[in-house]
């Protein structure tokens, strides 16, 4: 089993940045793909960026890509989102996700994913 805690989401201005980061915890972490999910009030949960174990392959989705950057450190078990020029439309819970079996084919789909952190709070003020 593997858990998931995300931590560095609060406030900030339009044209801002955050990172997030996700620690995991429990089984072998190198080998699972991982993801950064988002889901704003009133809306489903939708893909926001995902890499493979190595590090060396990464998808975004189109409405961040160029502006959020997904990376991992595997020695330490931590996986980040750098976000930098933040829209109001960013405004959502963000959660990371991992999986073993991840591939690029399904790796924006939530069902893909079997180990879900609790979500951090990202909110981008006009």
């Amino acid at each position: 089993q593997v858990q998931l805690v995300e931590s560095g989401g609060g406030l900030v201005q339009a044209g801002g940045s955050l990172r997030l980061s996700c620690v995991a915890s429990g089984r072998t972490f190198t080998n699972y793909g991982m993801a950064w999910f988002r889901q704003a009030p009133g809306k489903e949960r939708e893909f926001v960026a995902f890499i493979n174990w190595r590090g060396d392959l990464t998808y975004y989705a189109d409405s961040v890509k160029g502006r959020f950057t997904i990376s991992r450190d595997n020695a330490k078990k931590t996986m980040y989102l750098q976000m930098n020029s933040l829209k109001p439309e960013d405004t959502a819970v963000y959660y990371c996700a991992a999986d073993a079996f991840v591939q690029a084919t399904n790796h924006m789909v939530e069902q893909s994913y079997r180990h879900w952190g609790q979500g951090t709070q990202v909110t981008v003020s006009s």
